[in-house]
């Protein structure tokens, strides 16, 4: 694989520019690796990209040190992937990734929602808000937006059960899932039938229905994954 054809190498530091300011004054790894990960959940870092140490760290002005230390960090978290002599890449997931990544989520998602036994009230706010994010993107048919904006209320629908280290692992998982997204050719077909389907998830909620909740999203993970595997055949042949 050439690195000269991989997508995303060009340009890296003009589109990371503007995330400068999210760092502060005391640039982290940490920190970092939050606007790497944030990039790839948006689809800019497709699968496969390697990710240039030269235009990262020019435009966010951070030290090689920091950048690797960030490398390790996003490694560890399976979404980037380190090759000897030809440097970091974002990984390229498989069919078992695939499966792996939707036994977890319907083991943590369908705990979480199943345990809303009271209207939320202002705690689905974030819920509210991916669903409107959701519609915007479609009326102006930006699918890859929309992509972003179903990951954004997963995301939500984790902070249902307030617990912090849910959240963090649900980031990690949601992340590798923007890299499965990349093998459905065209996005609009997989994406927007799940629009209604997140606004009926939404509507039970609201009435602290989490068991019709839990049983429109696990009915919902089924069909997503039965699509990302039938594509990922697809390809294969």
């Amino acid at each position: 694989m050439s690195t000269d054809a991989l997508p995303g190498t060009a340009g890296q530091d003009a589109g990371l520019e503007s995330d400068r300011a999210l760092l502060g004054r005391t640039s982290t790894a940490e920190r970092l690796a939050d606007i790497l990960r944030t990039r790839i959940i948006e689809g800019y870092f497709p699968p496969g990209t390697r990710l240039s140490e030269e235009a990262i760290g020019t435009a966010l002005k951070v030290s090689r040190n920091t950048l690797r230390e960030t490398f390790r960090l996003l490694t560890h978290e399976r979404l980037l992937v380190h090759e000897l002599n030809r440097g970091v890449f974002v990984r390229v997931l498989t069919a078992e990734d695939v499966a792996d990544l939707y036994r977890l989520r319907k083991i943590v998602e369908c705990a979480i929602v199943r345990g809303v036994t009271g209207p939320p009230g202002d705690a689905l706010r974030p819920v509210e808000a991916a669903v409107e994010e959701g519609r915007d993107a479609a009326k102006r048919q930006a699918w890859r937006e929309l992509g972003t904006a179903n990951i954004h209320f997963h995301q939500a629908l984790m902070t249902l059960g307030g617990s912090t280290r849910v959240d963090e692992l649900m980031r990690g998982v949601l992340a590798e899932l923007r890299l499965v997204f990349h093998v459905m050719v065209d996005p609009q077909p997989f994406h927007e039938p799940y629009l209604d389907r997140n606004a009926q998830i939404l509507n039970a909620l609201r009435t602290g229905d989490g068991k019709t909740a839990e049983r429109l999203l696990a009915g919902y993970l089924d069909d997503a994954e039965r699509q990302l595997l039938e594509a990922y055949r697809s390809k294969a042949l």
